[in-house]
This record gives structure tokens, sequence and C-alpha cells, in this order.
């Protein structure tokens, strides 16, 4: 027996002016609303189906971050985890009530604001090249300062991590940083939409700061890691 459910995308304040309600997986999509809060939601999607299917499971992924983006760009929400779903209106309603005030003061917290991931790329020492006729002593002797200027250069790239952290996280305390020893970081920021010009300005300047480091600046998304 394939049991469906309220698919959910997002919470939101109760719109006061009618949105323009994308297309969901496989159907129109609705608002329920709880006083000043609602969710959009697909009724009658089956879960089930999507998992035991791996091109369908992808589509369906697609799909959900396609809607939350085309509703990120008419107000502010609450983006949820793909696959949350409700088995009935009425679970889904008793739980905007319970939770109201907290979705509430999310949201507000996130009024006109948006998620940039700054990814921080190690650059790598290049490898010294090595004349052919190189032999013997000239050649390891080589290899050894080689190997002594990369150690080096890895020593201030680390530290040049340290104070670009320390930076960031002064400019903007919110910062969600995910390290990754030896390969890309992410750094995701909540940043207002009219700050925007201002934080590709600092990128620029933390570049230059962090020559050891590649820095790449996303375009805006939905507050995905600040919900």
């Amino acid at each position: 027996m394939k049991l469906y459910n309220l698919y959910t995308y997002a919470f939101l304040k109760t719109p006061t002016e009618s949105l323009k309600l994308p297309v969901g997986i496989a159907n129109p999509l609705l608002l329920i609303t709880a006083g000043d809060l609602s969710a959009l939601v697909e009724p009658e999607v089956c879960l089930d189906t999507l998992q035991n299917d791996d091109e369908c499971l992808i589509q369906a992924v697609l799909c959900h971050d396609r809607v939350i983006c085309e509703l990120f760009q008419q107000t502010t929400i609450l983006p949820l985890r793909f696959g949350t779903s409700f088995l009935e209106a009425e679970n889904l309603l008793t739980h905007l009530l319970f939770n109201a005030q907290e979705y509430q003061e999310k949201i507000e917290e996130l009024e006109g604001k948006g998620e940039y991931l700054l990814k921080c790329i190690p650059r790598k020492l290049e490898e010294p090249v090595l004349c052919s006729e190189s032999r013997g002593r000239q050649y390891f002797l080589a290899k050894k300062q080689h190997y002594e200027a990369q150690q080096d250069f890895y020593i201030l790239q680390g530290s040049e991590w340290q104070n670009f952290v320390h930076v960031v996280t002064q400019n903007y305390p919110s910062t969600i940083i995910v390290p990754s020893p030896g390969a890309e970081s992410r750094i995701y920021l909540l940043v207002n939409f009219q700050e925007e010009p201002l934080l590709i300005e600092q990128v620029l300047h933390w570049q230059k700061a962090c020559p050891r480091w590649e820095l790449q600046l996303g375009q805006v998304s939905p507050p995905y890691h600040f919900t």
C-alpha cells in the first residue's frame, strides 16, 4: 500500500498578497495556514516511490531546490530539508501552532537576508622544474630545498587561514564554517541583500590578504544553513 503525504517545502509568514506558487514534484502546490504562519506543501507525494527509483529521487531533489529558490525570490522563508512531510493537514497545523513563536522569530531574523557560500581552496606550491641533467647530489639538494619551501608554505597557509577565520567571524558573527584540512573548506555567510556589493569588496580584500588560498564567492541562495 502506497502512503501519500503532505510534502512540505518551507514555512513562511502568512502572505498578505498572493504568491506565485511554482509547480512541485508532481502536483500543484498550495499554502496551509495556521494564523500568522503558513506552510508550502504538495499533496499526494509518495516518498516510498521516490526512494525506490534513483532517477526519480534525483529529479525530486532538484525540484525541491527549485521550488524553494522560486519562493525565496518572493518572500522570506524557512526552507526545509528534502523529504520533510506530514501525514495529514491536522498534523501540520498542530506543528505550526506549537512552534509558532520560534518560527516567527527565525523568519524575522532572516528578513531581507540571503545565504552566500564562500569556497576556500588551498593553493599548492608548484614543483620546481629540474634540469634533465641533474644527477646525484644536485638532484637531492633541489628536492630538499623544495621540501623545506613546501613546509614553510603550509605553515604560512595555516596562519592565513586562522587570521582569515578570525576576520570573517568578526564581520559576520553568524558565519558557519565547515573546514576541510587539505581540501576545499566552506564558509556560509548570512548577509543583507543590500550589503552584497560590500561583501564582494571584502572578498577581494580577503583574497589579497590570503594569497595561498583561492576564494570563490557564490550567488545568493535561500538560508538553508541558518534555519
